[in-house]
């Protein structure tokens, strides 16, 4: 054995004896002596035996230091002098083994004790005098055949999961610097420390990886904890990639490095932490060309599976790609596949309307950034996805996605086929297209970012209302030009006419009968005809008693399952009016059937609560006083009314108005009779409404579970069962109709049927 290192071993076991006794002088001095393995005293030990206790037993060491601590035997020496004797070898020594050991024996610690509360104080001066930065180093200059892969995934873990770590075990007494608003922010000054370590060290010629730091900035983001580190670290590279490409090729690496599992969170905290594109490609490169996922990350899922980026964000990402001639060819695929999915009918009708927003800023913002030579080679393919989707757009029956379908056919056509005729549509800016304006606006970029391409995004910074966007101009002036034509196109200066007697002109006629409403609803394929229907079925029905309890049960049925098949104004009152009606003129077959239907298959949410609106709608239509000497004032409000009798004359109430002011009363009689007492309809039928509806509650279905999931039903359910109840109050019960259940017979026996 070496003597060199034998002397080490001994050295270190006189010293762990040593720190049994309670002697501090004798304890003062051994550990004094032993730092010299350090090499932090004025006659350090030679670089064999440094590394050798370094290696072998610091760890040990440390963790006898550790076991030592108490109240008693740091007051062994006065003035605090053996504490910050025993503190120098945690902050002085190897990093990664003092970060290690930390983390190890305040995990260790069973409770809340003297020893957890110092040695967490320790990680905060460890943390504060900047070594964590010396344990990312560390394993910068770790060759990968001698790295350790144990070692290296344990202080991965320890690093990233320390706020958490501390917090569960300090709970309450957790120190300031281990908040994750704190200590993530410290992360990232020590990984730009560390970062300055490397260009140094490669400036100098010594080879180093980055390949640790990288699996660190990875999980910290997959952490979610992107805002914290990278709104510290991207501005500083920033700044340091302004002119050096040393710096910029070690951020390159830097982002390479990161795993394929953690490549989103990194792209998508750089996307939205860059200030711009020209920044994005200093501090990311070429990687999109590089790495398949990063790739797949920024030209797929940042713009087609996700759409929470804002126009800044896309902005960066889609000049990002546009900023480099390899880079281009990306972006052109990218504007075919936006437009691609721009104008697929089946996207259209089952995405919401903020990604079909977020997808119509990406297509103005590549049409921005592409070249006429390179439109110009698409054109067909791209103008066929484009009047694909204003095709799709212009049949949706949301005024939203109309006016998103024109306004960005508009530009799109004009910038994609300039000489062709320009599509013009009559639609004002509405509430959908706010972000649009800004979007076609993209930041400004350095000249030398954009190649042999310096003249094509000389305008890109003039604002301009939404129906000309800055990608259309070629010329500073045409800008005046496009103002005059708004002057001459303005009508401001017309006088309007008036037009609220007029009424709209229908080339079908509302049905007479209520069989042709029928028809009309489930066969007919003018929509003209079908909305003629539907305005005029309620009037129909309360007209025509007789004919609508022939139909009754099959006009429930066609109006329960209706669907909007065109845009119809008030579709949904129309629609439970009339059903409202039907149960009104044949209440018992109408009830039995909605009843029936209501916990059956194959129904939504909204048409069972619908059913139960209806229910109530008529009861208390049937339990209304004097309903059966009065004619229904209900009609259709479609083409049957006149103007003329639907408003009385003005100068009738205003006579009236004056005779009553001016009249004097010494007292007031009753001002009118009182509704004429007759039966209450609802009594003979309340069975129908109310016991099929109780009957079944608590079986659950595939589809239906009330005791379940439910509950919102269940709330109507109830709501409808009281309203029912009080519409039928002093009516007796039959308990044959009220079946066999003991639900039902406890539901009667409570209620006020039993009365």
């Amino acid at each position: 054995m070496d003597p060199a290192l034998s002397a080490v071993r001994l050295s270190v076991r006189e010293a762990v004896h040593t720190l049994s006794s309670e002697d501090g002088g004798r304890i003062f001095s051994t550990l004094g002596s032993l730092k010299r393995y350090l090499g932090q005293t004025e006659n350090p030990a030679l670089p064999g035996e440094q590394e050798e206790f370094a290696r072998v037993h610091f760890s040990a060491f440390l963790r006898c230091l550790v076991s030592k601590l108490s109240p008693d035997w740091l007051e062994l020496l006065p003035d605090g002098q053996l504490e910050e004797l025993w503190a120098s070898f945690f902050l002085e020594g190897p990093a990664d083994q003092a970060f290690l050991v930390l983390m190890e024996s305040i995990e260790g610690t069973a409770g809340p004790s003297f020893r957890l509360m110092k040695m967490a104080q320790l990680l905060a001066r460890f943390l504060s005098a900047g070594r964590m930065a010396a344990v990312l180093e560390g394993q910068c200059w770790q060759h990968t055949e001698s790295a350790s892969p144990l070692l290296q995934e344990t202080l991965l873990i320890r690093v990233v999961t320390l706020p958490d770590r501390l917090g569960n075990r300090l709970q309450r007494e957790s120190l300031a610097v281990f908040l994750p608003q704190n200590y993530f922010p410290l992360l990232g000054e020590e990984i730009v420390r560390v970062l300055q370590a490397v260009v140094d060290s490669l400036r100098g010629g010594l080879d180093c990886s980055v390949s640790f730091v990288s699996q660190v900035l990875g999980k910290a983001c997959v952490h979610g904890r992107q805002k914290e580190i990278l709104g510290v670290l991207v501005p500083r590279l920033m700044a340091l990639t302004q002119g050096s490409c040393l710096w910029q090729r070690v951020c390159w690496r830097l982002v390479e490095r990161v795993p394929d599992r953690a490549m989103e969170a990194v792209l998508t905290g750089l996307v939205e932490a860059a200030p711009g594109p020209e920044v994005l490609s200093r501090l990311l490169g070429n990687l999109v060309m590089n790495s398949r996922k990063a790739q797949f990350v920024l030209t797929q899922k940042l713009l087609f599976l996700q759409y929470r980026c804002t126009t800044p964000m896309l902005q960066s990402l889609l000049g990002y790609l546009a900023t480099d001639s390899q880079r281009r060819p990306l972006l052109v695929q990218a504007l075919k596949e936006l437009l691609e999915t721009w104008g697929s009918s089946s996207a259209v009708r089952h995405t919401p309307l903020p990604q079909q927003r977020y997808v119509s800023k990406a297509v103005l913002i590549c049409l921005v950034h592409l070249g006429d030579a390179e439109l110009h080679d698409s054109r067909d393919e791209l103008l066929a996805s484009l009047m694909a989707g204003v095709k799709c757009r212009l049949d949706s029956s949301l005024p939203p996605v109309r006016r998103l379908g024109m306004v960005v056919a508009e530009v799109a056509s004009t910038r994609i086929h300039p000489e062709g005729p320009p599509l013009r549509f009559q639609v004002s800016e509405g509430c959908a297209l706010r972000g649009l304006p800004t979007a076609v606006t993209p930041a400004p970029m350095s000249p030398h970012l954009l190649g042999s391409r310096p003249t094509e995004h000389l305008h890109v910074g003039i604002r301009l209302p939404w129906r000309a966007p800055p990608c259309l101009l070629s010329a500073p002036g045409q800008l005046a030009c496009l103002t005059s034509l708004c002057y001459l196109h303005s009508d401001d200066e017309f006088v309007p006419y008036d037009m609220s007697g007029d009424q709209e002109l229908k080339s079908s006629k509302a049905p007479m009968y209520v069989r042709d409403c029928v028809e009309a609803l489930t066969t007919s394929e003018n929509w003209e005809r079908w909305e003629a229907a539907l305005r005029a079925l309620e009037g129909l029905v309360f007209r025509s008693p007789a004919a609508t309890r022939e139909v009754s049960v099959e006009l429930a049925k066609v109006l329960l399952h209706l669907e909007e098949k065109t845009s119809v104004a008030g579709l949904e009152g129309l629609r439970q009016r009339a059903l409202v009606a039907v149960t009104v003129t044949d209440p018992a077959r109408v009830a039995k059937y909605l009843t029936s239907q209501f916990y059956a298959l194959n129904y939504s949410l909204r048409q069972r609560m619908d059913i139960l609106d209806v229910l109530t709608l008529a009861a208390q239509e049937l339990s209304r006083p004097g309903r059966l000497g009065r004619a229904p004032q209900r009609g259709s409000p479609g083409p049957a009314s006149q103007p003329s009798s639907a408003v009385a004359p003005a100068w009738r109430a205003v006579v009236e108005e004056r005779i009553r002011s001016k009249t004097r009363r010494f007292s007031k009689g009753s001002v009118g009779r009182g509704p004429a007492a007759g039966p209450n309809e609802f009594n003979s039928v309340a069975g129908y409404f109310f016991f099929p509806l109780v009957q079944h509650f608590d079986r659950p279905l595939v589809t239906f579970d009330l005791l379940g999931d439910d509950q919102l039903v269940l709330g109507r359910l109830a709501h409808t069962l009281g309203a029912l109840m009080y519409l039928a109050v002093n009516t007796t019960v039959s308990w044959e109709t009220a079946a066999d259940g003991p639900t039902l017979r406890a539901v009667c026996a409570c209620g006020p049927f039993s009365q």
